[in-house]
């Protein structure tokens, strides 16, 4: 009968290298796989904040209107008229009928002031960032880029453009404002919304909708 025989020490030595090397590969794999999870979850996130804010912008520019029904004594300027549509390139001030009442007896109605406009503030890592801002009052008054509530509709942007479809001259202008008189009761067919935002590839990237504007003329006085 032969004796039992033990592991060499150089065996062993070799054993111990393997396992930690197989050690090292499966938690390399695991860091990969969970750094790959956090950022494809947050372009989720990315793009859910961008689908998010183009669809609540939408339903708010298509119910814009503007309308010859108010007190001339009290508003005696066309440029102080309760409501109005005002809209450049880098931000958009208009009077909408999306308002949603969060309390049954508020004293609101439908009708409400809403501005987008960009604001820079510190972001992570003590660097800047751009925000897409929102501004609603739902008090209709003769000072309309004043008063309401702020909010981020959309952070870590780059730019926002605005474009405002001109059924005459078949185009889109950069520029559009009912209080000019030439344009004091009708409104753009259409609005174009580009965000422009940094993909996952770090790339500036362009994500554009449009919103049809169902009032497009003045609301006559009665």
């Amino acid at each position: 009968m032969r004796p039992a025989r033990g592991f060499t020490l150089l065996e062993v030595v070799i054993a111990v290298g393997i396992t930690a090397m197989m050690g090292v590969l499966i938690t390399a794999a695991f860091q990969t796989g969970y750094r790959a999870k956090e950022l494809v979850e947050a372009e989720a996130d990315r793009y859910r904040a961008l689908r998010t804010g183009t669809d609540r912008m939408v339903r708010e520019i298509s119910d814009a209107f503007v309308s010859d029904h108010y007190d001339t004594r009290r508003f005696r300027d066309q440029n102080d008229r309760p409501t109005n549509f005002v809209g450049s390139r880098e931000k958009l001030l208009f009077t909408s009928m999306a308002h949603q009442r969060l309390y049954s007896d508020a004293k609101e109605s439908d009708q409400m002031v809403v501005e987008y406009f960009t604001k820079t503030v510190p972001g992570p890592g003590g660097k800047s960032q751009m925000n897409l801002m929102r501004r609603e009052n739902s008090i209709l008054d003769e000072r309309m880029d004043r008063g309401g509530t702020e909010d981020v509709l959309i952070e870590g942007i780059k730019r926002v453009d605005f474009a405002y479809w001109d059924s005459d001259k078949k185009d889109w202008v950069d520029e559009w404002s009912t209080r000019r008189i030439e344009k004091k009761s009708i409104l753009p067919v259409r609005v174009r919304i580009s965000i422009y935002a940094l993909d996952e590839t770090g790339r500036e990237a362009r994500y554009t909708t449009q919103a049809r504007i169902v009032l497009n003329t003045e609301i006559p006085r009665f």
